[in-house]
């Protein structure tokens, strides 16, 4: 009797020690994740005494061990809490951001550990490993339980092999196919609060996408490791694929990704969250004065359609002369030489011979103007000295394109990428693209992603609508910056709107547009439309020529998510506003309390009485306001509202 006793007691102690509930605490307290050991690892959130997030299990399995997350055995655990400041190579949002949270270690037996921290605006776990030798990852597991019904705005994918420019389809969750699934970022609603799931430090391995499961859940999933990739026949851009029954091969030591929640009530605090730069790892760039964020005149989406000029327009030196021009009367730091400047689109080390590529680049150092590159992926791939040879030739940058995949060689290609370019003091801009998810800060010379349904849509389709326009803020933005490439000056309303590849036109108003380089974080931003079009609204360019592409403070002072927002930017002083709306007419107030005492000069663009006539009609104007002022604004149809506010 007393053996079996004994038996009993060190069963239970065992169990005891094996079986435990950790519980972090947000520093503002708003926020409790409590993390749940018994024959798996599961955690859930409540926010503000509401439960949203329950019974989430995580698993890691890796080829010829046991998986980590089950039956774990837990070897000690570590608390810490941070509060620091980060200061960003490139400020996106703002100069400065303040860095704090709490954090929880759980180190298991095997030599895995588990690692979660709860900010004031969300959650975040991942694994890390301490084996010996390289692993194949077999799969990563995640199943986000939400505790109630859950509405989804659902970035629907058709493949693996995507670009991510999605549309945001609006759907209970639990309506969901386990056949459907998502890319990342996606943005979730239980009990009236937000919960938009995305990822960090994404190095070395490849992108997650969700699933559905015909329940209040998502469910993790991964493009397989890819052992070949060959061109299609014809095709300089798609490809077929060879993948393994694993997901990647990598280091035994080492962190993996973080998995990333951010947690709000408030809609405006999705915008203002830069949870996933502060998740990811720290420059490896020691020099980044030479980085240099600003706007770009760019050729693709006007299809050259220069006019009024005594030349053919075209891929010529004579068009982009006559793009520089412009640049440089309003003071546009970059021109892109978007498809056609090479040879053919695969030998990117020639020049198209209408072109003289070099005296450009001469031209462009005259009159203050940096030239980037565009070029396929597969090239660079092939030839990562390309790189070099740019740099000699005097550009300042590439946009890279059609990569198409978040597979691990995908996301390993977009490291090398930016390690080159980096030593070459080149910028990058990935198009064709994943979402951000942690490269950008270690190197900041990567400047700007695509990765988003955004203008160049309006070439070929109807679908870039303002209601579209106002869900990117609250979605794929939060990642990180977009390169919607804004700045459209034919504009339309829904009944009038026509689809033409070489002459395009938005949806919604010209105020619209102008508010998007307010709204709209990229610290390179295009400009899409005709110079000869720039020429002929020029209170319009000169307007957005003085807004920057960067902030030392963002605040978001009103938002509802896929209905409206309106933001306040300001850099060197001088502040900038920006509001957007979708089809519903609204009218909304600004409290200009946030400004320092004293007056202020606002130059005006808004929406002009007849825009549902004409939806370029705008009215400019100017006004003096104080710290006390309140003001109301009207928002037309698909419009928008953009202010520059200097003290007098």
């Amino acid at each position: 009797m007393k053996t079996i006793l004994s038996l009993l007691i060190l069963i239970f102690s065992f169990c005891f020690l094996n079986a435990q509930t950790y519980e972090l605490t947000s520093p503002d307290n708003n926020i409790i994740l409590k993390v749940n050991i018994v024959d798996n690892i599961s955690f859930s959130v409540d926010y503000k005494n509401i439960p949203v997030i329950e019974n989430s299990t995580v698993e890691l399995k890796l080829d010829g061990l046991p998986s980590f997350g089950i039956s774990p055995k837990i070897k000690k655990k570590t608390e810490s809490q941070i509060s620091h400041v980060l200061t960003p190579a490139v400020a996106q949002k703002s100069s400065y951001i303040k860095d704090e949270y709490k954090q929880l270690s759980i180190f298991f037996h095997g030599n895995y550990q588990l690692t979660f921290r709860a900010y004031n605006d969300g959650v975040a776990y991942r694994f890390s490993t301490s084996l010996k030798n390289d692993v194949i990852v077999v799969n990563e597991s995640f199943n986000l339980n939400f505790s109630d019904e859950t509405f989804c705005l659902f970035p629907e994918e058709q493949s693996l092999v995507s670009h991510y420019e999605r549309l945001y389809i609006s759907t209970m969750l639990d309506t969901l196919k386990e056949s459907s699934f998502c890319s990342l970022p996606v943005l979730t609603e239980v009990k009236n609060i937000n919960i938009l799931f995305t990822e960090a430090d994404v190095f070395d391995y490849p992108g997650m996408f969700m699933y559905g499961t015909k329940r209040d859940a998502l469910a993790a999933g991964f493009p397989k490791f890819v052992s070949e990739a060959n061109p299609k026949s014809g095709s300089d851009r798609n490809q077929v694929l060879t993948s393994e029954n694993y997901i990647a091969s990598t280091s035994g030591t080492r962190n993996y990704p973080w998995r990333v929640m951010i947690i709000t009530n408030q809609d405006e605090k999705l915008i203002e969250s830069n949870l996933v730069y502060q998740l990811s790892r720290p420059s490896k760039i020691k020099n980044v004065d030479w980085i240099i964020p600003g706007k770009v005149a760019w050729d693709w989406y006007n299809a050259n359609n220069i006019y009024g000029v005594n030349f053919t327009a075209g891929i010529n030196t004579d068009t982009y002369k006559y793009y520089i021009d412009f640049a440089s009367k309003y003071g546009i730091e970059y021109v892109i030489l978007d498809e056609g400047w090479s040879k053919s689109t695969i030998n990117i080390k020639e020049c198209n011979p209408d072109i003289n590529v070099k005296e450009l680049i001469e031209y462009g150092k005259e009159k203050n103007v940096g030239i980037i590159f565009w070029v396929l992926w597969e090239p660079l791939d092939n030839d990562i000295n390309i790189l070099e040879l740019y740099s000699s030739w005097g550009v300042k940058g590439v946009k890279v394109d059609f990569m198409q995949r978040a597979d691990q060689y995908m996301v390993n290609y977009y490291e090398r990428i930016a390690k080159k370019a980096a030593e070459n003091k080149l910028i990058v801009d990935f198009h064709g693209s994943f979402k951000p998810s942690g490269l950008r800060r270690a190197y900041p010379n990567v400047i700007t992603y695509e990765g988003v349904k955004g203008n160049e849509n309006n070439k070929w389709s109807h679908i870039i609508t303002p209601e579209h326009n106002v869900t990117l803020p609250f979605t794929r933005m939060v990642a990180g910056p977009m390169d919607y490439t804004p700045g459209a000056m034919v504009n339309a309303s829904a009944n009038n709107h026509k689809i033409s590849f070489n002459r395009p036109m938005s949806l919604g108003t010209r105020c619209h547009q102008v508010a998007m380089y307010v709204v709209y974080e990229s610290p390179l931003q295009m400009l899409c439309e005709s110079p000869s079009t720039y020429y002929k609204e020029e209170e319009t360019i000169k307007f957005i020529s003085k807004i920057p592409t960067v902030w030392d403070e963002t605040i978001v002072l009103e938002a509802k998510v896929a209905d409206y927002v309106l933001i306040a930017r300001k850099k060197d002083n001088i502040w900038y506003i920006g509001a957007m709306t979708d089809w519903t007419p609204r009218e909304l107030e600004i409290d200009f309390s946030f400004l320092d005492e004293g007056s202020y000069n606002m130059e005006i663009i808004r929406d002009g009485e007849n825009t549902d006539r004409y939806a370029q009609d705008y009215i400019y104007e100017t006004i003096e306001i104080n710290d006390t002022s309140l003001l109301k604004i009207k928002l037309a149809s698909g419009g928008g509202w953009a202010a520059i506010i200097s003290k007098k």
